[in-house]
């Protein structure tokens, strides 16, 4: 895990310097080394060069030997790379076979070797957590790729005279070259969802690279001359037949079993979240095969009832054998660590505050490589959506053919009792879902259509689609719904919250206490055998929700694990917000009002509303509200004026 940043440019006094104003921006992403190369791109005698810069943190060959930028010596190509592949043993085994010697013990030169061997080619065999750039000497061109589902970040901007691309928002923005102009549709798909939805930042001039794609780069991006056109190579699996439920069982065992094989494997120590419930207490289980004296760790708080899965985790500990620890954290943290979270936010977010406290005890720990149950929910179906969303799509299917002015209408007139909140919310519902994918967007969303248009976001205005996307996220997805309403949902929370809050947010929060997080759930091999299931497997009539992942559960976890209730590391972030960080709350809602994208007194007015009806309101809209202020406090240029 460590830190990539680059800039194309004609200009060396920008070049250079730009980018380890950036690198500088990225200690903590990797502070145990950093490295930076020049390289011409190019048709050649052009002017054009790319400047490479990259802050290590080290896993897997802690020798000089894994030093980044890493070139190839037999062919002047080159390679800056965050990330791991976990099949790179497999990989190496096909270069050899070709005659291509790897003198080092990691993944990088391996990686290296065979983009230089089968240039992009080599993306389909991939298995791994990457954001990388590969110059390729011959053509002196950059090759610019991200994993399948956008597990590890990359980030670019095209200004005049330059490309600019790295792992944070805040590098690009530290090389002096990119403009922090704020960007009203990023700022209302932040405020739509919790997070900005990619491509968008909230930056107008910064994007997030898709996942699952990768671009050829040259001067061109540099002068204006060549947009951006990446290619996807891999896309989320469709629907097909299955065989007998033991043999998917099997199929999905195997596989899991395969990805805590690879990624177990580093040169530090790693460790385990472990909370009371089933998907760590897999992902503990499997990884202990390989790692007897696997460490896990749990956190909780001695006054609030989140001590309530330190026991249920212990127990999950005894029953395995595993090196357990605690981390029970008292009152006198809680200003502390807010401020620290926020601080260290790269974009702002309502979620990843339970994991930037657990990877900071977990680090302290001593662990330098955590694995996480990430991914399972979405996979494996363990959020109430994949019940409710096809329940509720039957209810309002009778008025899909009404045209969505008259019902409104009539939502309207039927939802007049309710509190004002609850009938925005229930208006809306009816007014604008005509597909399951509507109905599931609409229960993700943290602020409504009337909400962000009295901001002054409304999303007709700012190119968006009714659901606060942009048309080419929002079209793929509703295209590719099929009659199995469990793969669309599946599709979609991975492709969407999973891939544009949660692994945002696993990444940034791990990161800013240098701790590599693992996904084991996300591997490719086991996200193509698993999503290809039908729902009827996954969700039997009468079963329980991830009822294959509990028959994979059942064969090596004791039986009093599948009978607690799902809590999860929950915060009291309302009664914080209200209480002991108010102070703090309302001097972020103070830069928030200034913002020029947004109506200040619609602003002020709307915070008002949460503070005089908070037992009435659910803490994720009133913290977008500090988030985003927050994270404009910090903004070089906006400075909160």
């Amino acid at each position: 895990m460590c830190g990539i940043c680059g800039i194309i440019g004609t200009d060396p006094r920008q070049v250079e310097p730009g980018v380890r104003r950036m690198m500088r921006a990225m200690v903590h992403r990797g502070p145990d080394d950093e490295g930076y190369e020049q390289v011409p791109v190019g048709p050649g005698g052009g002017s054009g060069l790319a400047g490479l810069g990259f802050r290590r943190l080290s896993i897997l060959d802690l020798t000089p030997a894994g030093h980044q930028p890493m070139v190839n010596h037999d062919t002047g190509d080159m390679l800056v790379f965050n990330g791991e592949i976990y099949n790179f043993r497999d990989l190496r085994t096909k270069l050899a076979a070709e005659g291509v010697d790897v003198r080092s013990s990691g993944d990088t030169e391996v990686l290296l070797k065979c983009l230089s061997c089968w240039g992009e080619r080599v993306l389909a065999e991939l298995d791994g957590m990457f954001a990388f750039a590969f110059y390729h000497a011959t053509s002196r061109r950059i090759l610019l790729a991200r994993d399948h589902v956008g597990i590890k970040p990359l980030y670019v901007a095209q200004v005049p005279g330059a490309f600019v691309f790295a792992s944070e928002v805040r590098a690009v923005l530290a090389s002096g070259l990119v403009p922090s102009t704020l960007d009203p549709a990023g700022i209302a798909t932040f405020l739509a969802y919790g997070a900005p939805q990619d491509p968008f930042t909230i930056h107008r001039s910064i994007r997030s690279f898709p996942s699952g794609s990768s671009c050829w780069v040259d001067a061109g991006a540099a002068d204006g001359t060549a947009a951006l056109a990446p290619r996807q190579f891999w896309r989320f699996p469709r629907p097909k037949a299955a065989g007998a439920e033991a043999e998917e069982v099997e199929r999905i065992r195997n596989s899991l079993l395969l990805a805590m094989r690879d990624q177990s494997v580093a040169d530090v120590p790693v460790g385990v979240f472990l909370s009371g419930g089933i998907d760590s207490a897999v992902i503990a289980a499997k990884a202990q095969k390989s790692m007897p004296s696997l460490r896990t760790h749990a956190v909780g708080f001695e006054s609030i009832a989140l001590t309530d899965e330190l026991e249920p985790a212990a127990a999950t500990a005894r029953a395995l054998g595993t090196r357990h620890s605690q981390t029970v954290l008292d009152d006198s943290s809680i200003t502390r660590l807010w401020r620290q979270w926020l601080a260290a936010a790269d974009r702002p977010s309502i979620d990843g505050l339970n994991t930037f406290i657990v990877s900071g005890a977990v680090k302290e720990a001593g662990v330098t490589v955590a694995l996480s149950g990430l991914g399972a929910d979405e996979l494996f179906g363990g959020y109430p959506q994949f019940r409710s969303v096809p329940t509720l799509y039957r209810r309002l299917r009778p008025f899909v053919c009404m045209p969505s002015g008259l019902r409104r209408a009539v939502a309207s007139v039927a939802f007049a009792p309710l509190r004002p909140n609850r009938r925005a919310r229930a208006v809306e519902m009816i007014a604008g879902c005509d597909s399951p994918l509507d109905v599931l967007l609409r229960i993700r969303r943290v602020f409504t259509d009337a909400d962000l248009t009295g901001l002054g976001l409304a999303a007709n205005g700012l190119g968006l689609t009714r659901q606060y996307l942009r048309r080419e996220e929002y079209d793929p997805l509703a295209d590719d719904m099929t009659a199995d309403s469990f793969h669309t949902i599946s599709e979609a929370e991975t492709l969407l919250y999973l891939g544009n809050t949660v692994l945002r947010d696993a990444d940034a929060n791990s990161m800013a206490h240098s701790l590599e997080v693992r996904v084991p759930f996300l591997s490719r091999q086991l996200i193509e055998c698993t999503a290809c299931l039908p729902g009827s497997m996954h969700l039997p009539p009468g079963g329980e929700q991830k009822h294959l992942l509990r028959a994979i559960g059942r064969q090596i976890l004791p039986e009093d694990v599948f009978k607690r209730p799902k809590t999860g590391f929950s915060l009291p972030i309302g009664p914080w917000m209200y209480g002991r960080l108010r102070d703090d709350c309302e001097a972020a809602i103070d830069v928030l009002a200034a913002c020029p994208a947004l109506d200040a007194a619609a602003v002020r007015a709307k915070w008002q509303w949460f503070v005089d009806n908070q037992h009435s309101t659910y803490w994720d809209r009133p913290l977008a509200m500090v988030a985003l202020g927050n994270y404009l406090r910090l903004v070089p240029s906006f400075g909160g004026a």
